[in-house]
């Protein structure tokens, strides 16, 4: 049995097969309507959500399952204070399968460790998105035609922006990418996916604080949110919101096949009147969302029949009861009874990561 949790969690061969059956669910969708009946999934939303929530839920009905669960915290035994892993272990005694959304960065790990159903990570705080990440690869897919050698402009919140993270995470696989990376300096891309992904993975790539500048370069633009729930400080947050407003006169200087992506909801990033062009493809990105996120349930259904395989913890990359994870964002901040558990990424450097929201931190051998 397999959950998803980060994108890294499949290989790319697995990517390809999804979105092969996400394609031939498109072209032949009776084929698969009977696929899930008498299967339940259980949507548990920690988090307001519309476009994740509704996509996973049309997924499963056109599938021909059902779906139980919750679209906000306060409805649910977390207002109550039970835990994550009670919560898991709970939902699978009712569910075949569960997609989380939590605003703690780690939750949805810390599901599937507790879970006996597969677990989705439908978005954990600023960590990751990989359904998201799903439905951007097949967009890309649909309107290049490949995966490869293409120029990706990622524009607004870098620092915080989970789907940037796990899209960039998942292109590292595929030849000949360029990245651009367009924010202002406090919304720049975290140093851990710079050095860990971008530079591990040999990625060409700049960062700039100029959309006008970066446009004419792009096969894709990925535009972003300012996520006021990310920032503590709200003067900061008004301050920088509308660093970036994708207008008719800004896609004059994109090329003529740019595809303008975006994850959704946009504010005031992306002017309405760009909604005409035929390089906006954030809706239909939107669609393609609930065809992949039907692949994935009927994968990881499938596996759902072979024995659950735990992670171990007990190698000598990992550390335990040492380090005070520092992020506050981090599940663990919330659960205290969590054990308190990093792993060596950098034995040279001595540092190493926590498991549940891959906060770095220092260690003396």
């Amino acid at each position: 049995m397999r959950s998803l949790i980060d994108i890294k969690d499949f290989t790319t061969e697995e990517l390809d097969s999804l979105i092969a059956t996400a394609k031939d669910i498109i072209a032949n969708p009776e084929k698969y309507s009977d696929a899930c009946r008498g299967k339940k999934l259980a949507t548990l939303f920690f988090e307001p959500s519309t476009r994740t929530r509704l996509s996973f839920e049309a997924a499963m009905l056109e599938l021909g399952g059902s779906v139980i669960g919750f679209s906000e915290a306060s409805s649910s035994s977390a207002a109550k204070g039970e835990s994550v892993a009670d919560t898991a272990k709970m939902i699978s005694c009712y569910a075949d399968i569960m997609a989380m959304r939590h605003p703690k960065e780690g939750a949805p790990f810390v599901a599937s460790l507790s879970a006996t159903i597969p677990v989705i990570n439908a978005g954990d705080g600023g960590h990751c998105h990989p359904t998201q990440t799903l439905a951007d690869l097949l967009t890309i897919s649909m309107e290049k035609g490949r995966l490869d050698n293409l120029t990706v402009g990622f524009c607004g919140d870098l620092k915080y922006g989970r789907t940037v993270h796990s899209l960039i995470s998942a292109l590292s696989r595929s030849k000949g990418i360029k990245l651009v990376l367009i924010s202002p300096e406090e919304l720049k891309i975290p140093s851990f996916v710079r050095y860990e992904t971008i530079e591990k993975y040999g990625m060409d790539y700049e960062e700039t604080a100029s959309l006008e500048e970066a446009l004419p370069k792009l096969d894709i633009l990925y535009m972003t949110r300012i996520q006021r729930e990310r920032f503590s400080d709200t003067y900061q947050y008004e301050r920088l919101k509308d660093s970036y407003i994708l207008t008719e006169e800004k896609m004059a200087l994109a090329k003529e096949d740019t595809s303008v992506l975006h994850p959704l909801p946009r504010v005031n990033e992306i002017s309405v009147k760009v909604d005409n062009d035929k390089r906006a493809c954030y809706f239909k990105q939107a669609l393609y969302g609930k065809y992949m996120r039907m692949a994935l349930i009927l994968k990881l259904l499938e596996e759902a029949k072979t024995p659950k395989i735990a992670p171990d913890f007990s190698g000598e990359e990992y550390i335990h009861e040492r380090i005070e994870c520092k992020n506050p964002r981090c599940i663990s901040a919330t659960e205290q009874e969590l054990p308190k558990i990093f792993k060596i990424t950098d034995p040279a450097a001595n540092i190493c990561r926590c498991v549940f929201c891959e906060e770095k931190s220092n260690y003396k051998v």
